[in-house]
């Protein structure tokens, strides 16, 4: 799936310019020196977003790791087991950088402030699932993958994924894994 992430015009346009995830060339992705897995596992950088954040691959294997999202404001955490999952989630909620300590209230006005800005947004998410081969009506719900994200950081995934930074010290959750 990562080839077509970086190669195939609807899934560019909806990854990058959508989702704010761009693997067009995963070989000049790197990350900033010293920030590494504190268990020692590789963690593999293969698409960034526009700000220079960090889409990271956790351990040995292919696209079914798991999938850390690493920010230059000092935050990191777990998106994803394996890439599948973490092109659902920016299919179904591109905004999901706005999803920490949000009510599902506040979470419904960013989803629809990304829509009147985007008015053909679920247009282009459809054709690129389709180009990767998905079926739209098969997505998960917005909902669901918000879930999903809040689940993962929590319990042994969340361990298994901490990302410590240059200085050695841990880099702050992306989502506060309170299950209030």
């Amino acid at each position: 799936m990562l080839p077509l992430l970086g190669a195939d015009h609807e899934v560019i346009d909806f990854f990058a310019g959508v989702a704010d995830l761009d693997a067009t060339d995963p070989a000049d992705q790197e990350l900033e020196d010293g920030v590494r897995l504190a268990s020692g596992a590789r963690l593999e950088q293969f698409a960034r977003a526009a700000s220079g954040d960090a889409f990271c691959f956790v351990g040995e294997g292919g696209e079914e790791r798991p999938v850390v999202y690493v920010s230059l404001d000092g935050e990191a955490g777990p998106l994803a087991l394996g890439l599948p999952e973490l092109v659902r989630l920016c299919l179904v909620a591109p905004w999901w950088r706005d999803a920490p300590g949000r009510t599902a209230g506040e979470l419904q006005a960013v989803a629809d402030e990304y829509r009147e800005d985007m008015p053909d947004l679920d247009r282009r998410r459809d054709c690129a699932a389709r180009a990767l081969g998905l079926d739209p009506a098969g997505l998960p719900s917005e909902a669901a993958a918000l879930a999903r994200l809040v689940e993962l950081s929590r319990g042994p995934v969340a361990e298994a994924c901490l990302v410590v930074g240059y200085e050695g010290d841990p880099l702050d959750p992306l989502f506060v894994s309170d299950p209030s």
